[in-house]
């Protein structure tokens, strides 16, 4: 078997929901990215084997292979394939998957992981269009869902009431996101991971745009604990603490540890293991309990091994839930602040985590790293990597 090695990890800043990066085509977005980190790491684009890219709402501005017309968007070779996939908010940490074991098989040499969303040109769940839906009735059935489909908030809240946590609890662990990633952003760790793109006003002029927008360093445990609800059915759970809906791109620079040598690249991690798991898809969002157990189980580690966590933000009961179980201290977990500050532009926050675990790692001289995303439908990915 061949060894996979992270060389570099990118993205861009995180734009509001109709902030920064909404008059900006999704496809112009992730194809600067891809062209930038070529660039950064000085390789040429033809060597690349190929582009694997995540997106959830593949519809309309995002439709038909998002990775290739980005890749071809940003006038990069022909010759270099891409494909898109989804798995749901987890999308580009299973590209990453995909990209470091089609390495470690054998069948690349170079790969690219990322992806990409514009929540703002196209809104969550645009997929469903107006005349079909995939809830069949053997799923009505199963699952005993009349309407709609599976509610992500619905199951945070089931999730925030069997872990036993209260609104307040909630709001405090969001207030410490946004804390988080504040000091982070003043203490320019992320530095290294942010690179600027264009952006466009409405009009079509263009400019920089080289900060996060979602970080609100103003806000208290007052301002978020006066939000209302987010849906009437429920309690607790609010748009304070839960991921904000968001635009950006990512990509990460996978490779060979011996390409990466002869091209005079310096590996920054390698992979040590993968896990993919299925829950309930009414709670779903319970996954990165046993995906982390799994991951673990894969490497032949333990939760003590691993010196920094990535488990994203998608709702705070996630995290808390996960942190419950698993017992791990929270001054290991979203050191700077994670998707409730960041915020989750749905395909790109798997290699957004990537670039964030693997600078915390760097920053903090530590060894063993692991992420861990839940995924509508009831899925989760997890991966370790230790840095080199």
């Amino acid at each position: 078997m061949f060894e996979a090695v992270i060389v570099d990890a990118i993205r861009s800043p995180i734009g509001r929901r109709r902030g920064a990066l909404a008059f900006t085509h999704p496809v112009d977005l992730l194809g600067e990215i891809l062209k930038k980190l070529i660039e950064r790491n000085g390789i040429q684009a033809k060597q690349v084997d190929d582009v694997i890219v995540g997106c959830v709402d593949q519809i309309d501005d995002q439709a038909v292979n998002i990775g290739r017309n980005a890749w071809l968007s940003a006038g990069l070779p022909e010759s270099v394939p891409a494909t898109t996939i989804d798995r749901q908010c987890g999308s580009s940490l299973q590209a990453l998957h995909f990209a470091a074991q089609g390495i470690m098989a054998g069948a690349y040499k170079i790969a690219i992981a990322g992806g990409v969303e514009s929540m703002t040109r196209v809104p969550l769940l645009s997929t469903f269009g107006n005349s079909g839906t995939p809830l069949t009735e053997d799923l009505r059935k199963r699952y005993d869902i009349e309407v709609g489909w599976f509610d992500q908030a619905v199951g945070a809240e089931m999730i925030a009431k069997r872990w036993g946590f209260s609104r307040r609890d909630l709001d405090e662990y969001s207030y410490r996101s946004h804390q988080r990633a504040h000091v982070a952003r003043q203490e320019g760790r992320f530095a290294g991971e942010i690179v600027e793109v264009t952006a466009r006003t409405e009009d079509g002029q263009r400019y920089e745009f080289g900060e996060d927008e979602g970080i609100r360093p103003d806000t208290s445990l007052e301002k978020i604990g006066g939000l209302t609800p987010a849906f009437p059915q429920l309690d607790m759970i609010t748009a304070g603490n839960a991921s904000q809906i968001s635009d950006g791109a990512s990509a990460t620079l996978v490779m060979e540890a011996g390409t990466a040598k002869v091209l005079g690249l310096r590996p920054r991690a390698r992979f040590v293991s993968f896990a993919v798991v299925g829950v309930d898809p009414v709670t779903m969002l319970t996954g990165p309990i046993p995906a982390t157990k799994k991951v673990l189980q894969n490497a032949g580690m333990t939760i003590r091994d691993i010196d920094l966590f990535e488990v994203n933000e998608a709702f705070a009961p996630v995290v808390l839930a996960w942190q419950k179980e698993t017992g791990v201290d929270g001054d290991k977990v979203n050191v700077n602040g994670g998707a409730i500050a960041l915020g989750h532009p749905l395909g790109a926050t798997g290699t957004r985590i990537a670039a964030t675990l693997l600078n915390g790692l760097e920053q903090r001289q530590l060894r063993y790293g692991l992420m861990a995303i839940c995924e509508g439908g009831g899925m989760a990915n997890a991966t370790i990597i230790e840095r080199l």
